[in-house]
């Protein structure tokens, strides 16, 4: 990593007041966009989802409160590196749940640093930002959670359609996209509901870079305990090679890239 950028660049439009609250954070990234992401995870979720393995960061005032001047602090030792490596992406939690917040934040990332950004979300609130918040966002991977509107309804708490409704969205922005989709065992490897998430994705088009297929995990398990709550999903197995193999083919068949 490289020494600071120099303190004397200002982020143009940016409100350095304006206070966002930050789970955590981590530099050197390689799962959340492309290359090297320095990640910005913000606290606060309407989400509910069973397999969710970060359920602290559900909580908004769970998370540490930071300006957007302090937030680009923390990125700015690592821009030279991320500008020819990688990027910055903004996570959660759901990011949208802080749109003001991330807005400026991305949009102070591009003018201070010129650096390539990401949007993680689930898209449930876009209706909150207009159609230029966007302009600062140079990739979004959307994650899709099930395509069955009963089964997403049950898996996260919220219905789907807000979803579908942004992934159309940002295709009409000509946004590109990743899509994220995690495969569950008994809960989202049903071959008819892979097939019509896949239907759907393929008639995005060519905004749509990649699907990423991610085999669940009970890494988060522990927190459900430590936070006295009930992880339904305990004896559920992780998938195995084969079972993630079978969905990635199932979306590959459509055309897209998938990983």
């Amino acid at each position: 990593m490289t020494p600071p950028i120099a303190a004397d660049h200002t982020a143009q439009g940016a409100s350095a007041g304006t206070i966002g609250y930050l789970h955590s954070t981590e530099s050197g990234a390689g799962v959340d966009g492309p290359g090297m992401r320095f990640v910005f995870f913000t606290s606060g979720c309407q989400f509910r989802c069973l397999y969710c393995h970060n359920p602290d960061t559900w909580k908004l005032h769970n998370g540490r409160q930071v300006t957007v001047e302090q937030a680009l602090s923390e990125v700015a030792s690592y821009a030279r590196f991320l500008k020819f490596a990688g990027g910055v992406t903004i996570s959660g939690g759901e990011p949208l749940m802080q749109h003001e917040f991330v807005g400026e934040l991305f949009h102070a990332i591009k003018q201070r640093f010129g650096l390539h950004t990401a949007l993680d979300t689930q898209g449930f609130l876009h209706e909150r930002v207009s159609d230029e918040w966007f302009d600062d966002v140079d990739l979004v991977m959307l994650d899709i959670k099930h395509s069955d509107p009963d089964k997403y309804q049950a898996l996260t708490g919220q219905p789907l359609q807000p979803t579908l409704d942004f992934a159309q969205r940002l295709q009409r922005l000509g946004k590109k996209m990743w899509i994220r989709y995690v495969l569950v065992p008994g809960l989202t490897d049903g071959d008819a509901d892979i097939e019509r998430l896949a239907d759907f994705v393929a008639a995005l088009g060519d905004v749509v870079e990649r699907v990423e297929v991610l085999p669940f995990h009970q890494l988060g398990k522990d927190k459900w305990a430590q936070l006295g709550m009930e992880y339904q999903l305990d004896d559920t197995p992780i998938p195995t090679a084969e079972q993630v193999a079978h969905a990635r083919a199932l979306f590959a068949s459509r055309g897209m890239k998938v990983t």
